[in-house]
């Protein structure tokens, strides 16, 4: 009886084999905060569908380094604290170290936005573009590198939009497709001045749902409501 019991089981799935599969799948996420251990939790799904000590990976000073060469490799102008990535990148221990300790400690608090008018594509109207500094962008990669992979698990197919990997070409492709497969109608909606009037206690109490870290949740606050100067 045991004998065919035992014929019966499925071979089990070498783990080597298994954490490929998962690798692949979320190739784009960063290593230095996503370890295989972390990306197997994420298929499998965590206890209670809550992640906890996620401040611990926001505030490591590996991840906080990474996340200033992203922020050196997009570039981008000074905050209100005039300071530029060049003169970040000249203290970047003390800048690392000082994070580090606020994140942990939860002291951080992100400086006020300088605001800038843009031509807006089309029309004389000027759009604002706000700019943190250089300090509060490399918490805010370090950030979404830590949280982006939570949401991005349970996001629409058809969906496009500031997704990692994906962009308005991708979507032209799918709306051809849809197309030759003889669809006729497209739906064409803006929403007017939309990341302005996003119900922030709503979105908060979503992000809840997933995540349970008590500081992460206050920093995601306190960036949804900055200051704003200029």
């Amino acid at each position: 009886m045991k004998d065919r019991q035992e014929e019966a089981r499925p071979a089990p799935v070498p783990a080597a084999k298994q954490a490929g599969e998962v690798h692949a799948r979320w190739a784009w996420v960063e290593p230095c905060v996503w370890t295989e251990r972390m990306l197997t939790a994420l298929e499998v799904g965590v206890k209670g569908g809550k992640w906890f000590s996620l401040i611990d990976k926001v505030s490591a000073p590996r991840v906080l380094r990474w996340a200033f060469t992203r922020v050196k490799a997009n570039g981008g102008a000074a905050g209100v604290d005039h300071q530029t990535v060049v003169m970040y990148e000249q203290q970047l221990e003390q800048q690392t170290e000082y994070l580090a300790q606020a994140l942990k400690e939860g002291s951080y608090q992100p400086a006020a936005i300088r605001r800038e008018w843009i031509p807006k594509a089309g029309s004389n109207e000027k759009r604002p573009l706000g700019i943190p500094t250089v300090r509060d962008r490399v918490v805010q990669k370090a950030l979404l590198a830590t949280i982006e992979p939570i949401f991005e698990r349970g996001f629409a197919e058809h969906s496009y939009g500031f997704r990692p990997g994906r962009g308005c070409k991708d979507a032209l492709r799918q709306v051809d497709q849809l197309l030759k497969r003889g669809y006729a109608w497209v739906v064409d909606a803006d929403l007017k001045s939309y990341f302005d009037t996003i119900p922030h206690e709503q979105l908060l109490k979503r992000i809840e749902e997933k995540v349970a870290d008590g500081r992460v949740l206050e920093l995601l606050c306190i960036y949804l409501q900055p200051g704003v100067l200029g």
